[in-house]
């Protein structure tokens, strides 16, 4: 990932995304925002405790960042439920900060909706396919790992827009990984079929559950790109629930700017 700086924050982005002038994206840290501990401080998600006032004033930081204040999310649910924003859903100029529905993965090939996923531990993966000009950002727990809502999505990216697998380019955001994803009941709560992704010591892969499941929905390798980077790990610059407990969501944004 390389670092940006804009309108006064500092964000992340896929070396791969970037190179595209027509999306605009970023992974941001929890800095440069307005809420008190524990959710300090640029949390933006509510109904986890945090004063509503901040959590917008937060939002109101991030899309000033991104270049656009049509923000466009999901009540996420741990589930596989792919919401599609398209011009016949009636979304008008007007929209602002629009929640699309409870599910866990977005699509959309309308430009300047900003598709936001809100993270803590869990994996954003972002979806771009530059022929169709259509973007999706997932939100990925190890209990979306589990169901695949990875090659789901691009699954939907194919029924609904016809894209091409094999034309996508993806990244694998800051999240929980190999070094700190322990599950000591693993045998109760995640499938054999992804045993093989297990260490010596009850932790798991999920960046390379992932990686297998795109390439297993058509993506090439080499246009997988995972930023390696553990949130638990690294709770100075990022939420991390595993490591924390009660703390606020950092927001994962990409949308077509034109």
């Amino acid at each position: 990932m390389i670092l940006t700086h804009r309108n006064g924050v500092t964000f992340y982005q896929f070396e791969s995304l970037a190179r595209f002038p027509e999306i605009r994206h970023g992974i941001f840290t929890r800095h440069f925002g307005h809420s008190p501990v524990p959710f300090d401080s640029l949390n933006v998600s509510s109904g986890l405790g945090d004063a509503a006032a901040h959590v917008k004033h937060n939002r109101q930081i991030v899309v000033r960042a991104i270049g656009s204040n049509d923000l466009i999310y999901a009540q996420q649910v741990h589930g596989d439920q792919v919401l599609t924003l398209t011009s016949k859903k009636g979304v008008s100029d007007g929209d602002r900060h629009r929640i699309l529905g409870s599910g866990d993965a977005l699509i959309t090939d309308q430009a300047g909706k900003f598709l936001m996923i809100q993270l803590a531990d869990c994996q954003s993966i972002m979806l771009y396919d530059a022929t169709r000009r259509v973007v999706a950002n997932i939100h990925c727990g190890w209990r979306g790992s589990i169901i695949n809502i990875a090659g789901k999505t691009v699954a939907a990216m194919q029924k609904q827009f016809k894209c091409d697998p094999a034309q996508l380019v993806a990244g694998i955001g800051p999240s929980l990984g190999p070094c700190c994803a322990e599950f000591i009941h693993y045998r109760k709560e995640i499938p054999e079929i992804y045993w093989p992704y297990k260490g010596s010591n009850d932790h798991f892969d999920f960046w390379a559950i992932s990686r297998d499941q795109l390439t297993d929905a058509g993506l090439s390798p080499d246009n997988i790109e995972i930023s390696n980077v553990c949130t638990c790990c690294h709770t100075a610059l990022f939420f991390s629930y595993r490591a924390e407990g009660q703390t606020g969501r950092f927001a994962a944004v990409i949308g077509l700017s034109r």
